[in-house]
């Protein structure tokens, strides 16, 4: 079943992809980044992992996966479209998956984070990313998907799925840089921060689109 799953949901996921209409809005925060500070993390809110394979337009990216079970499943199936995953925590517990999420990062990787996984609560940064950017000195750059027509599953993140030959829509803020010096104080700052764009983002996307906010489409399993 592990191995099935997410070859299954890979499939699906490429004729999504193929039979939507999407717009990218704000990608050029990539190359932005990407020329200022060379490597950068992307973050996103786990129910809206579906597409997010393709909200990353380059090759080197790897993706800091726990050993809790869907953790590990969005895992397999991210590694089948070319991501990296490595298996630890970035919080307690964690060293091991940090070392080898630096090592990647050394080799010229980006990072990518579900700030609310693998289990939540639902839209509430964990201080994980933020310590992982303050460690690796890299931007965390928040991106969001939504659709015009989907569905919202009844698990812990309400997780959107798009119905296909929809309008799509991805959208990037602004980077957000954590320096190496910040206290505890300012971490809980700059976890706000992140956590109050990506609620904004996501909002910004689903009245976009015209899906209405989170918890106005109806659930189904």
């Amino acid at each position: 079943m592990m191995k099935v799953v997410p070859y299954l949901a890979y499939l699906y996921i490429r004729f999504l992809r193929r039979s939507m209409r999407i717009e990218f809005r704000g990608v050029q925060v990539l190359d932005q980044v990407r020329e200022a500070s060379g490597s950068y993390i992307l973050a996103f809110w786990h129910s809206r992992f579906v597409l997010m394979p393709y909200a990353y337009p380059d090759q080197r990216i790897v993706v800091l996966a726990s050993s809790h079970r869907d953790s590990r499943m969005l895992g397999n199936i991210l590694t089948r479209f070319g991501l990296v995953r490595v298996e630890g925590s970035s919080t307690r517990g964690g060293t091991a998956g940090l070392r080898a999420l630096l090592r990647k990062v050394r080799e010229g990787y980006d990072v990518g984070i579900t700030p609310d996984g693998p289990k939540g609560p639902r839209r509430q940064v964990k201080q994980g990313v933020i310590a992982t950017a303050r460690f690796t000195g890299l931007p965390v750059v928040p991106v969001t998907f939504s659709a015009a027509s989907g569905m919202r599953l009844r698990s812990w993140d309400r997780t959107m799925l798009p119905r296909p030959f929809t309008r799509g829509l991805f959208l990037y803020g602004d980077p957000i840089r954590i320096p190496r010096d910040t206290d505890d104080e300012g971490m809980e700052a700059y976890r706000l921060k992140l956590e109050n764009a990506l609620n904004a983002l996501t909002d910004a996307a689903d009245r976009e689109t015209g899906i209405g906010p989170e918890g106005t489409v109806d659930a189904r399993t």
